[in-house]
């Protein structure tokens, strides 16, 4: 039961009766949208910023129907100068120059265009000008504008530089915000930030006093609250700031937690390549991350949770699962036959699963595992890379020559796909991207959790989230079941 403040009495609910437009700053894959669809709002894609070339086709992918090819009548040049003079990033940090424009994929560029025109995407926040946003007829629409501005230069895992005004920072593009506020004839009249706690934090919480104040001359009423994704029905340890401002005299409470009764193993795929498996050189480059957050370290702290997914790119550190979840296995003696072991293997592989894990061991799996040996008597690692390293290995011989079981734990990163449940996405919405693994991993992992957002929408709109959310993340667990 939620308790009364005294905000309840100043002020009336929020009761919205006008169709929706929905402008998305900083837009990424358009979690926002997404949640809009999975809690039935009908909504205008109104228009949305987003300068990096994997979100922008990402966004397009994934939202928009009209696929036309608005590049035909274009030359690679003449397509290559337009993305230029809109200031498109290749790598989220800075405009790309032309140079590197052009060295892009034809398709790419060709796709990378349509997608801008087909979203009404206006690419460089810092190039626009607020009535771009096309805000008007506030008396017959109402205008959602969401601004999860980077915050790079804010997290742990970052370089903490701040926000501040005269920053000159990535996360400094949130007072880019306030001037296309005041740039506009109308304003939007609900707003939504999503950041990193640390915009709250004792380093940058002057800097947010400030945002707050510029809002509340605007006539904006704010209410702030850091909500995680476990008390949405994701198991991952995802924590996050979120403001809502509502236009005009109006109380909002945010939703309460809803029991959290998935574990992690409930969202991993059944079936893993042996890519996705760190061998040990790899491990020990994670354990000496250069970063304020050592993944590796939190192990102990939380069960069958996994912490916030990491953005750090490169071939293996990307998307990484820490989850202290254990179960036993059965250990085979010498005088196991071969054909009593590998019935005894079988069985073990299907209660073990996919991901298990002991304290300090980070991301693993435990268990017996059947390898062949070459005519030389070495160990064929084809099928078993990852775990037939010397490192903590317990090799034992079986009767029949040319074959050996270890007991070996084995550390391995999440698939993408895995990534995409974990931030609340369907498996068929996942599917329409056509992208590289890499970018599927930033993408993920610089989005919002959609169940967390369907709360928030749906406690605005008065809409009965906490179902949904349940039968949704059923939905991504029955997909699971069906790989």
């Amino acid at each position: 039961m939620e308790q009364m403040n005294v905000f309840d009495m100043l002020y009336k609910k929020y009761t919205p009766k006008k169709e929706k437009k929905l402008i998305e700053l900083f837009a990424g894959m358009g979690s926002q949208s997404q949640s809009f669809k999975y809690l039935g709002i009908d909504h205008i894609n109104h228009k949305i910023v987003e300068w990096a070339i994997p979100s922008i086709i990402a966004y397009y992918q994934i939202h928009c129907k009209n696929k036309k090819d608005y590049s035909q009548t274009l030359n690679k040049e003449q397509i290559a100068n337009f993305l230029f003079k809109k200031g498109v990033s290749k790598d989220y940090n800075k405009p790309a120059t032309l140079d590197q424009i052009k060295r892009t994929k034809e398709e790419t560029l060709r796709e990378c265009y349509n997608a801008i025109i087909s979203t009404n995407n206006l690419v460089n926040i810092m190039a626009i000008n607020g009535n771009d946003l096309d805000i008007k007829e506030t008396n017959k629409y109402e205008y959602i504008m969401t601004y999860s501005f980077p915050c790079q230069d804010l997290s742990l895992a970052g370089n903490r530089k701040g926000m501040s005004k005269d920053s000159q920072t990535r996360s400094g593009l949130l007072w880019e915000v306030e001037r296309l506020l005041k740039e506009t004839k109308e304003l939007p009249q609900i707003l939504l930030m999503e950041n990193v706690p640390q915009v709250i934090g004792q380093e940058n919480i002057k800097d947010f006093n400030n945002w707050q104040l510029e809002l509340e001359k605007m006539a904006y009423k704010n209410y702030t609250q850091n909500l995680i994704a476990t008390d949405y029905c994701i198991p991952q340890i995802r924590n996050r700031t979120f403001m809502i401002s509502i236009l005009g005299d109006y109380i909002y409470n945010f939703p309460q937690a809803i029991n959290l009764k998935n574990k992690l193993k409930d969202f991993l795929e059944s079936k893993v390549d042996e890519s996705y498996y760190l061998s040990s050189k790899q491990i020990e480059d994670v354990q000496n991350w250069n970063a304020y957050q050592k993944p590796l370290k939190d192990i102990e702290k939380e069960k069958e949770v996994s912490p916030t997914l990491t953005t750090r790119t490169g071939a293996y550190a990307a998307g990484m699962i820490l989850v202290n979840e254990y179960k036993g296995t059965y250990n085979h003696t010498a005088s196991d036959n071969f054909m009593n072991g590998r019935d005894r293997f079988k069985e073990n592989r299907e209660e073990i699963g996919t991901i298990l894990t002991q304290p300090k061991e980070s991301i693993v799996e435990y268990g017996s595992y059947y390898t062949l040996k070459d005519k030389k008597g070495n160990i064929n690692t084809q099928c078993n890379r990852a775990a037939n390293e010397e490192k903590n290995a317990l090799t034992i011989a079986c009767s029949e020559t040319g074959k050996v079981y270890e007991n070996k734990l084995r550390i391995r990163k999440l698939t993408p796909k895995e990534c995409f449940r974990l931030m609340g996405w369907k498996d068929k919405d996942y599917e329409k991207l056509k992208l590289s693994k890499n970018q599927k991993y930033h993408i993920a992992g610089d989005s919002i959790v959609t169940t967390v957002l369907m709360a928030i929408f749906g406690k605005l709109y008065n809409i009965d989230y906490e179902n949904k959310i349940k039968n949704l993340v059923e939905e991504i667990k029955e997909n699971k079941t069906n790989d």
